[in-house]
């Protein structure tokens, strides 16, 4: 059966393999575990994580457009995971979890509600893949990257180098590659609403994290006090959760940063001196995973165990999720109740995004230490570049990390406040 068809009835029912028993350690996003002694623990926290695949029967995109993302939404899906954890861990915690039948907290549904399939949801799939609409591309495309370009000048980054960037062969940017970024990009830019998050996200291109810039970011404290976390007419109804409570977590001296590094470690295949690099960034703890996969079937990594890497796959199809009544939100099929998936980390493509989340400025702190350390490894390559202020050859600083002025504000406001079902690109 072609996974793209799978549905939720037909994975529970499936054979799913099993953790194969070994004494080498599991690592899921920065915790350890003992297959022989801590599977229940493993599993546990593999089920926690926000799991968001292919649906159908959602409302129209653009009130016109598809109501399901089977076969184009995978990288999108993708996107979500690694960006719902990191919401997890800024207003949950690392060692929330989730267990079917038990009442959670109201923030986390807040946090999925932020995810759920309908246009007033900040990061749904309706919000991120409208952006490419002023292109005049259909969504349902898997985007290329002269589209990719234009998204991105549609988003204010006008900047001539960061397009050259993308056209240059040189970088060696895949389809795949290209879909992680513009991923990213758009989700950092609706979480520029998200101010009950409040969160700093900053893309690091080029291989190169810049100290001084994430520090400059964190401490911008730019987030605009009179916004909501969600659309002021959209109803929060989830298991007792009540309408229009109030936001918390006010502004502080460091905002929660989410970094996200996108990066090519081959040419066609990784190459293995980056192995043991890529598995360490899965130990520490604050790792929010890696977005890639193979060439236009994206997938979200969790951790690893040997030489075998732990996913999310978001290629099964289920039915979009409408409230129980009572206001109820049934949330059983946004976590994956059946062991994991596994590949070959040589068979992973070498187009990815790996991703971090620094709570407080002494977790950033501490992951740079961690990244330093990376370098003395024996016989492995550091994926990317750890530097305190910005190499000179950097012509244009922060191009993908510049805060939207008020013109910008207003524009995105009207655009996810209309009351049209046709959504529109303003120009910018």
């Amino acid at each position: 059966m072609d996974a793209a068809t799978l549905t939720y009835d037909t994975l529970r029912f499936a054979e799913f393999e099993d953790f194969p028993e070994t004494t080498e350690p599991v690592w899921i996003l920065g915790r350890k575990y003992t297959i022989f002694t801590e599977k229940e623990e493993i599993l546990s926290d593999v089920t926690s994580r926000l799991w968001f695949t292919y649906r159908k029967n959602f409302p129209a995109i653009g009130g016109t457009g598809p109501t399901s993302d089977t076969g184009w939404g995978c990288m999108l899906r993708c996107g979500q995971m690694i960006f719902a954890q990191a919401l997890v861990c800024r207003h949950l915690g690392r060692d929330w979890r989730w267990k079917r039948g038990r009442r959670q907290m109201d923030s986390y549904f807040r946090v999925l509600n932020a995810f759920t399939d309908k246009k007033d949801s900040w990061y749904s799939i309706h919000q991120i893949a409208q952006m490419g609409v002023g292109e005049g591309k259909s969504i349902g495309q898997w985007y290329g990257p002269n589209t990719v370009a234009q998204v991105l000048k549609k988003l204010r980054v006008t900047s001539i180098e960061i397009f050259s960037w993308i056209h240059n062969s040189d970088h060696g940017m895949s389809e795949s590659s290209v879909q992680a970024a513009w991923a990213s990009m758009l989700l950092r830019k609706l979480a520029v609403f998200d101010t009950w998050s409040s969160l700093a996200v900053h893309i690091a291109m080029d291989n190169t994290v810049v100290m001084e810039e994430i520090r400059r970011l964190c401490k911008a404290n730019s987030a605009r006090p009179d916004a909501a976390a969600f659309p002021p007419d959209s109803e929060l109804l989830s298991n007792g959760y009540p309408t229009g409570a109030e936001v918390t977590d006010q502004l502080s001296q460091w905002k929660p940063l989410v970094l996200l590094i996108p990066l090519r470690l081959g040419l066609t295949d990784i190459n293995e001196a980056y192995t043991e690099t890529l598995k360490h960034c899965f130990m520490m703890p604050q790792s929010l995973g890696v977005i890639g996969g193979k060439p236009n079937s994206a997938h979200y990594f969790i951790g690893y165990v040997g030489e075998e890497l732990i996913y999310l796959d978001p290629h099964t199809t289920q039915p979009a999720v409408e409230l129980a009544e009572g206001g109820a939100f049934p949330d059983e099929t946004f976590h994956c109740q059946h062991p994991p998936c596994r590949m070959n980390i040589g068979e992973l493509d070498p187009s990815i995004a790996v991703g971090f989340f620094c709570k407080t400025e002494e977790d950033f702190s501490d992951w740079c230490q961690q990244v330093k350390k990376l370098s003395r490894i024996p016989g492995a390559l550091p994926m990317f570049e750890l530097v305190e202020r910005q190499p000179s050859h950097f012509s244009c600083p922060d191009v993908l990390n510049l805060s939207l002025d008020s013109s910008d504000v207003e524009r995105l406001e009207r655009f996810f406040d209309s009351e049209d079902e046709d959504f529109e690109i303003l120009s910018l």
